[in-house]
C-alpha cells in the first residue's frame, strides 16, 4: 500500500525558507561588529583562532601546549578544509563549507521526510530552528559535526555499516556523535554498526597519527577545564555571588569560567552527574525491549541532552547539536520526543538572548544575567528529564499478567545494505 503522497509545495516552501533564513544569518555575520550582536566576538573565533590553528596544522602538527585546543584529531581535517577552496579567504571558505553542510542536512531531512510514513517536520525544525542562534552557527564548526551525526542516524536503518562509519567520523571530529549509535537495535544491527564504527575509528585515527604529529595533545587541555559560567554548576555559583560567594569570572581554556572557593567541588559534582547519566543510559540499554524506526534518534537526543546538562561546559554552539538531533527525531511519526523538541527550540532562543545579546549581564553576575541562565538551563534540564522518561516508557515493555511483553528487534540482515543511502 502506497504511503501518503507529498506534494512539491511543502518542499518548495522549505527551500525558500532555508534560503531566506540563511541569507539573514549571513547578513548578521557581516554585521557581527555591532555592539548589539557581539562586538565582533562571534566571528573572532573563526577569523583568528581557526586561522591560527590552520597555520599550525598546515605544518603537519596538532597544536601543542595550547589550552584552547581541546578537540579530537578529526577536527584538524575540518579546519584544514577551507584551505582547499580556491579564490576565497579562509573565513569566506569556512562559511561557505558550513553553509554546504547546513544544506546537506536540509536535503537529507527532506529526502527522509518524503518517504512513506515519514514527516517533513524534521526539515522544518532544522530550517527554522538553526536561525534562532543568529549567525553563531556559521562561525563554528558544529554544523559540520552535526551533519555527520544526522547522516549517521538517517542511514542506520538501511545501512548499519555506513551509519557506524559516519558516527565514528563524527566522534573523531568532536566526540559526542559517538552517542548516536547508542540506540541501535540489539542483534545484527548493533553488531554491524558498532564494529564498523570501531574499525573506521581505528583506521582514520591511525591515518591522522601518521599524517600529523601530537594527535592526542587535546587530552591534556580538556582535562584541565573548570566550571564554565554557562553550565548548570556555573549558574549555581553565579547565583552564589549574590549570597556573598567570593569567586569571580575569569577567561581561561577559551571560555569564561568561574574561579574561587568550592569550584573544584562543583566540578567534581558535575563529573559525578555525568557518570550517573552514563549509568542511566546503560540501564536503559539493558532494560529496553522495543525498538521502532525512531528509537535510535530518540536515544541519541536523550543521551546528548543528558551529557550536555551535566557537563562542566555548556557553550552556545551545543544547541546546534540538539536542534539537529531533534530534527531527526521528528522525521519519524513514531518519535516520542516532540515535546522535547519544543523545549530545545525554546532553550535555543533563550540561549541567543544569553549570548551574544546579554552576555555582559551574565559575566557581571547581575540578577538579569542569572535569571537568563537559570531559564535556559532549566529548559535544558527539563528537556533531558522528559526525554529520558519518554524514551524509557516507549521502549521498556510493560508487564502483562506478571510477564514482560516483548517485541522482536528488527534484523538488519533483512534490510537493504545500501552504503550511504539516506532513509
Amino acid at each position: 500500500m502506497n504511503g501518503p503522497r507529498v506534494t512539491p509545495g511543502p518542499v518548495l516552501e522549505l527551500a525558500l525558507g532555508w534560503f531566506a533564513t540563511r541569507a539573514l544569518m549571513l547578513w548578521l555575520l557581516a554585521h557581527d561588529s555591532s555592539p548589539l550582536l557581539s562586538g565582533g566576538s562571534v566571528a573572532r573565533e573563526v577569523g583568528r583562532l581557526y586561522v591560527h590553528w590552520y597555520g599550525v596544522l598546515e605544518q603537519g602538527s596538532y597544536p601543542v601546549h595550547d589550552t584552547l585546543w581541546q578537540y579530537p584529531p578529526g577536527a584538524g581535517a575540518v579546519l584544514l578544509a577551507p584551505g582547499l577552496v580556491p579564490g576565497l579567504s579562509y573565513v569566506q571558505a569556512f562559511v561557505t563549507l558550513t553553509l554546504a553542510a547546513d544544506a546537506l542536512i536540509e536535503v537529507a531531512l527532506v529526502r527522509a521526510g518524503r518517504r512513506p510514513g515519514r514527516s517533513l517536520l524534521g526539515a522544518a525544525l532544522w530550517t527554522g530552528g538553526l536561525p534562532l542562534l543568529l549567525h553563531l552557527p556559521l562561525a563554528r564548526y558544529d554544523v559540520q559535526v552535526t551533519a555527520l551525526a544526522v547522516l549517521s542516524l538517517l542511514t542506520l536503518t538501511r545501512s548499519p555499516r555506513a551509519g557506524g562509519v559516519l558516527g565514528a567520523l563524527g566522534a573523531l571530529v568532536k566526540g559526542w556523535p559517538a552517542l548516536v549509535l547508542l540506540g541501535t537495535p540489539r542483534g545484527a544491527t548493533t553488531r554491524s554498526a558498532w564494529s564498523w564504527a570501531a574499525g573506521a575509528g581505528v583506521v582514520v585515527l591511525g591515518l591522522l597519527s601518521v599524517a600529523f604529529r601530537h594527535p592526542l595533545s587535546f587530552l591534556a587541555e580538556q582535562g584541565g577545564r573548570g566550571v564554565q559560567i554557562e553550565s548548570l554548576g556555573g549558574t549555581a555559583l553565579n547565583l552564589a555571588r549574590h549570597a556573598g560567594w567570593s569567586g569571580r569570572p575569569h577567561y581561561q581554556y577559551g571560555a569564561i569560567e568561574l574561579v574561587g572557593p568550592y569550584v573544584p567541588v562543583v566540578a567534581a559534582v558535575s563529573l559525578a552527574l555525568t557518570a550517573a547519566a552514563f549509568g542511566l543510559l546503560v540501564l536503559w540499554r539493558v532494560r529496553a525491549r522495543r525498538w521502532t524506526e525512531a528509537t535510535a534518534a530518540d536515544a541519541a537526543l536523550c543521551a546528548v541532552l543528558l551529557f550536555t546538562v551535566t557537563s562542566r561546559v555548556i557553550s552556545p554552539q551545543y544547541m546546534v547539536w540538539l536542534i539537529g538531533l531533534a530534527a531527526v527525531c521528528l522525521v519519524s511519526r513514531h518519535t516520542g520526543q516532540r515535546p522535547v523538541a519544543v523545549l530545545v527550540l525554546a532553550a535555543s532562543a533563550l540561549s541567543t538572548v544569553v549570548y551574544p545579546l546579554c552576555y555582559g549581564q551574565v559575566i557581571g553576575g547581575s540578577w538579569a544575567g542569572c535569571l537568563l541562565m537559570l531559564g535556559r538551563n532549566g529548559l535544558l534540564t527539563a528537556a533531558a528529564a522528559l526525554s529520558f522518561v519518554r524514551l524509557w516508557r516507549a521502549t521498556t515493555a510493560p508487564m502483562v499478567n506478571g510477564r514482560q511483553r516483548t517485541q522482536p528487534c528488527p534484523d538488519s540482515d533483512r534490510l537493504p545494505n545500501r552504503a550511504l543511502s539516506i532513509s
